[in-house]
């Protein structure tokens, strides 16, 4: 399956937003946003009127990247949210943080999304203590995640915990952080997360 292997620090400054997409990087004065907050290219700085469908668009494209999701993929997280019950983009919202990469992150196992891919990938992680290496794997509520034991004496996991502690731990998510273990308290909510994301530019995209 195709994924993007090109430097992720194009894409946050392709959305004008910090993405982090780095992890700890994107905190400090190397992050390439921070001395070059403009869109990449070599008409990057021009200024540009951008249409409604346009605006429809980059917002996708936001999320998509936040998450690392590829377009059929976020399509059929967005198909699987209009299929519920309640609000559509609230619904894929929490759907997207509901993917056990995203856990992983928000619990401070992985200091980005990508690396918490690639460590879900390796099954380094479980969940009700089964081995689990689906990134999207979807966890429920009273669900536990637990680093594995070969993974447990890791240096990077524990200076990971750290960094972490700058972002805080969502409310719907309990950390255990000298048994390495998570807890999925309640399910997420809209107003758990706070990146600025417009999930009604997405259902009017989806929608035509």
């Amino acid at each position: 399956m195709a994924r993007y292997t090109g430097p992720v620090c194009k894409l946050c400054r392709r959305e004008g937003m910090k993405l982090f997409l780095k992890g700890e990087r994107c905190l400090t004065d190397k992050c390439a946003f921070e001395r070059r907050p403009y869109p990449p290219g070599q008409h990057g700085q021009s200024r540009s009127k951008i249409s409604e469908y346009g605006l429809q668009l980059r917002e996708k494209q936001k999320v998509k990247r936040i998450y690392g999701l590829l377009e059929t993929q976020f399509r059929n997280l967005f198909k699987k949210a209009e299929r519920m019950r309640g609000v559509t983009g609230e619904n894929l919202i929490s759907l997207l943080e509901r993917r056990l990469d995203n856990v992983v992150y928000r619990l401070g196992f992985a200091s980005s999304r990508r690396e918490a891919r690639i460590l879900v990938t390796h099954g380094h992680f479980r969940v009700n203590g089964r081995k689990v290496n689906i990134p999207s794997y979807l966890i429920k509520e009273g669900d536990t995640i637990e680093v594995a034991e070969k993974l447990k004496a890791s240096e990077k996991i524990k200076e990971n915990l750290k960094s972490a502690e700058r972002r805080g731990i969502p409310e719907w998510l309990s950390l255990d952080a000298e048994n390495l273990k998570g807890v999925v308290t309640r399910l997420p909510q809209r107003m758990d997360v706070t990146m600025p994301i417009e999930e009604h530019l997405i259902v009017e995209l989806y929608s035509k």
